[in-house]
């Protein structure tokens, strides 16, 4: 495994300039606990992550809980990078990495409640998230659903301008390269349920019981018993990559085609 820094980040898409859900923790090779990254000022925008993993180097390896593609269905059926540059050009008039200009943009694309229809006429899913379901391991929302407190959609946009604007290879969009770093797409419930634990992470005692199963040493002391359960994704997300980034078998789904790669992507950790 050539990885030796290894970052999580719970995403978000809300409105504003400053988001408490945007949340980032990191690990670093061997067995040592998890680390918080706290910003300047109190809570991170998504401009100020964008500059903090844009100075990462080295070989780091970088999850973020957001959808970094959509389904395959028309107008979304060409390469993925293409989208991030039409969404980033859309929204450059939206704070803080925004998306909602593009949801404007392709409105009848999305479902953002009853007055579209039916929502499963809409309510895509990509072969990850299918493949997902179909190991019990969760439902997963479609990244065109806007309607709802997770509002999976609203990330994926956002996460979509930081990736046009990072220029870093992307797995599984871009051939993983000898050196360097790399951002991929996660989903953080899917470390904790790796980790025997079923549901969000708000408690030092779980978050400790999850963090052994990955190998990684308790929390200190002094952290807070506790906690937002954006935190325990970070910091679940960050141990988890490093437990299972050196295992082959999960940058090799079987289901993942290269057209698949280029267009929808996929989630590390599901196979």
């Amino acid at each position: 495994m050539r990885f030796r820094r290894f970052v999580g980040i719970d995403w978000s898409g809300a409105r504003g300039s400053h988001h408490k859900s945007i949340q980032i923790a990191v690990c670093e090779a061997g067995d040592c606990a998890p680390q918080l990254v706290l910003p300047a000022g109190g809570d991170w925008s998504r401009a100020a992550a964008l500059d903090w993993i844009g100075a990462l180097t080295g070989d780091v390896l970088v999850g973020m809980d957001a959808g970094f593609g959509f389904a395959a269905v028309p107008p979304f059926t060409g390469p993925a990078r293409e989208l991030w540059a039409e969404i980033d050009a859309v929204c450059a008039g939206d704070e803080d990495l925004g998306g909602h200009a593009f949801i404007m943009h392709r409105r009848d694309a999305f479902w953002l409640g009853a007055a579209d229809g039916p929502r499963h006429l809409r309510a895509h899913l990509r072969v990850t998230e299918e493949v997902y379901r179909q190991r019990g391991l969760g439902v997963p929302t479609s990244n065109f659903v806007l309607l709802g407190a997770s509002q999976v959609g609203k990330a994926t946009l956002t996460a979509m301008r930081l990736l046009h604007r990072l220029q870093w290879p992307v797995w599984p969009f871009d051939p993983l390269p000898e050196h360097g770093p790399v951002i991929l797409e996660i989903y953080a419930q899917a470390f904790a349920r790796l980790g025997g634990f079923r549901g969000k992470l708000r408690d030092v005692e779980s978050l400790n019981r999850a963090l052994a199963s990955h190998g990684s040493q308790p929390m200190p002391h002094a952290f807070p018993e506790q906690f937002p359960d954006h935190v325990g994704d970070a910091l679940i997300t960050s141990a988890g990559l490093r437990a299972i980034a050196h295992q082959s078998h999960w940058w090799l789904p079987a289901a993942l085609t290269p057209a698949i790669a280029v267009t929808e992507g996929w989630t590390f950790g599901v196979v």
